[in-house]
């Protein structure tokens, strides 16, 4: 399940007054740019700095090519940042799937530099990580562990990060639980480092889980019955990815962010799945048969199925039974909720996103 193993991690270099300033114009380059092309940008930074304008933080993103990371990918670019991609050199080959190769076109018409280098080469990592002020990470669940790698590398280089995702709400069971394990680990390695950080709380994924009506075993909206787990009351967040995106991005070079959880939860997207149910049968014109799952069958439903379904089951539970979205108040001294830190951000709504599906 993608939003349970996605960690967006947040480099910030240098700041000033709560505002980012270029410490050295050079870092601006593109990777790939002539000698003339880098004089003339090296010549505009400095133009700018000596004006006393503050620059767009650079911003790196590795796992820039995943589910979410695409997005986060063209919000960065699409907010005027100067935006790189690490990408493997064979994933830029000439012989990639039609859908990478649509990819990679979105990002060079959205101005992203693709920067080729491994996750599991330092030295790569470390160049990468150099050239640029911030840092947002969205790896898959098979390199959680390896979240250090990049740690490593951005110390190297002689930066500060943000580093997010809030694991230490809510009660899971397994295998959820085996892998917010490891990120609790990743969290308490970052805070142990004195690296200041920002844990990014994005929830469910609109597109992933509203496709189903977030049904475990669905593999589309429902036709004729509704399987709700629980007494359906507990209420969950879904977030549009774009947004998602958006709401990373414009934490980069806020203060208020520094050291606590960004919780991304707009107050229209916070509902019930018997809620959910409901507001998508008016949009229908239909009742559905609604079958609810008690606790205790879910539990076993997770000990008996295979991976992933037994993933997703888990996740659905964390959410909808153990309330992990919902079940507290964000405390100002760790917290602030992005919706309200960023209100000029128009989200989409469950309600306006639902429409998609008609």
């Amino acid at each position: 399940m993608l939003l349970l193993l996605l960690i967006i991690m947040l480099l910030r270099r240098h700041r000033v007054d709560g505002v980012r300033r270029l410490s050295s114009p050079m870092r601006l380059l593109v990777i790939g740019d002539t000698k003339k092309q880098k004089l003339r940008k090296k010549r505009s930074i400095d133009r700018s700095i000596e004006r006393g304008m503050a620059a767009k933080s650079r911003i790196l993103v590795i796992g820039a090519t995943g589910y979410i990371g695409k997005h986060i990918v063209l919000a960065s670019a699409r907010h005027g940042h100067p935006t790189f991609a690490l990408v493997r050199e064979t994933a830029a080959a000439a012989d990639l799937n039609p859908a990478k190769a649509k990819l990679f076109e979105d990002f060079e018409a959205a101005g992203v530099t693709l920067v080729h280098g491994n996750f599991y080469d330092h030295a790569s990592l470390v160049r990468a990580v150099k050239q640029v002020d911030v840092v947002i990470s969205t790896v898959g669940s098979s390199q959680l562990k390896d979240q250090t790698k990049i740690i490593d590398a951005i110390k190297d280089s002689g930066a500060d990060i943000k580093f997010g995702n809030d694991v230490d709400r809510g009660h899971a069971v397994e295998p959820v639980k085996s892998m917010l394990d490891v990120k609790v680990q990743i969290r308490r390695a970052v805070e142990a480092s004195g690296i200041p950080y920002t844990f990014v709380a994005s929830n469910f994924f609109a597109g992933y889980f509203l496709s189903t009506l977030a049904q475990a075993e669905a593999t589309g909206l429902p036709t004729d019955k509704v399987i709700i787990l629980g007494d359906g009351n507990v209420k969950a967040v879904f977030v549009d990815e774009d947004d998602v995106g958006t709401y990373t991005v414009r934490a980069v070079d806020d203060p208020a962010t520094l050291n606590k959880v960004l919780y991304v939860k707009p107050p229209a997207n916070i509902l019930s799945h018997n809620e959910l149910v409901s507001l998508w049968e008016k949009k229908v014109g239909k009742t559905f048969e609604k079958v609810y799952v008690s606790e205790e069958e879910v539990l076993k439903k997770i000990q008996e199925s295979p991976v992933p379904l037994s993933l997703s089951y888990a996740t659905y539970h964390l959410a909808f039974i153990d309330g992990d979205h919902t079940n507290f108040e964000i405390e100002p001294s760790f917290g602030v909720e992005a919706s309200e830190l960023y209100p000029d951000v128009k989200y989409i709504s469950v309600d306006e996103y639902l429409n998609h599906y008609l």
